[in-house]
């Protein structure tokens, strides 16, 4: 696999031309762009890409593409991506990022906060219409100022409309969430059953707490994407669901008195009795002792 270290390698790499600006490159995608040619790299800064796939194979990681879904998607650096074959349905454009660029600007700090760029290539942002047009009109202002005379206000400018395309994305990721509330059930319900079988099987006692990571690769889903989606349906992210669900086996199997805290805190997968007493207190308001105490009451 092949890792760029530099946007201008990548750029001669996929047939563009050499970017005006070392650490940005913006390019216009069409049917005759050049990714129609194989190859798999990973590099040292964020892509933004808008693009239909009409045919061939996009995977990200090992996850592929799906070409009927999804019309946007961000990577961070150090990312495998892998493009065999690709022709577009329609024009897109895609943005090489370099972290140096944001240097001086909040951005720097803002982008790692956007946790879309570490969701899979199947959970990519579907645009409607009018979405497109928003989205195309930031490109065209950013491209505008990154070929038009640059001067010593055009990097400003171009980060304020970056600004915007991401918030935007942000935006247009929760219409999604909730465009998709049905599948949002369907995944919260999912999700309580990864969690159930989990401990029905005794893995915590072997394995410790599940984690988000653990559950989401049970759901084929991002671990960031699957909290986003449940942050929207229930109000919760994945690790407070998985704290909750945690704590309502605890007070059953407290309620059940044949447990010590120490034995219950082990069979639910904690390190040690305190953290487990930790975590207890903060969700129920007092320790599992003096829950135990109040119940036996």
């Amino acid at each position: 696999m092949k890792h760029f270290k530099t946007i201008s390698e990548l750029d001669e790499a996929e047939g563009f031309p050499l970017p005006e600006h070392p650490l940005i490159s913006l390019n216009i995608l069409t049917n005759a762009s050049p990714l129609e040619k194989n190859i798999e790299f990973a590099c040292n800064f964020y892509i933004i890409c808008f693009k239909k796939v009409k045919s061939g194979e996009l995977l990200y990681g090992k996850t592929k593409y799906d070409h009927n879904t999804g019309l946007m998607f961000f990577t961070k650096p150090n990312q495998a991506l892998t493009a065999r074959g690709l022709q577009y349905s329609e024009k897109g454009f895609v943005i090489h990022l370099h972290e140096d660029f944001l240097m001086g600007h909040p951005l720097f700090m803002e982008i790692k906060k956007y946790n879309f760029f570490d969701y899979e290539n199947h959970e990519a942002l579907h645009l409607l219409p009018r979405e497109k047009e928003i989205m195309w009109s930031l490109y065209f202002k950013m491209e505008t100022e990154y070929k038009n005379n640059p001067d010593e206000f055009s990097k400003s400018i171009i980060l304020s409309h970056l600004d915007s395309l991401l918030k935007y994305a942000q935006r247009f990721y929760k219409r999604q969430f909730i465009d998709r509330k049905p599948l949002a059930g369907k995944t919260a319900t999912k999700f309580d059953e990864c969690l159930n079988d989990y401990f029905v099987k005794g893995e915590a006692e072997q394995k410790g707490l599940p984690s988000v990571n653990h559950i989401a690769s049970q759901l084929n889903l991002s671990p960031k994407y699957l909290s986003d989606l449940l942050k929207q349906e229930t109000g919760k992210t994945a690790l407070e669901l998985i704290h909750l669900f945690v704590v309502s086996e605890a007070k059953n199997m407290i309620i059940s008195g044949d447990k010590s805290i120490s034995e219950i805190a082990y069979r639910l997968g904690f390190e040690n009795p305190p953290y487990f007493s930790r975590m207890f207190k903060k969700e129920v308001g007092m320790s599992p002792k003096e829950f135990k105490n109040r119940i036996l009451n």
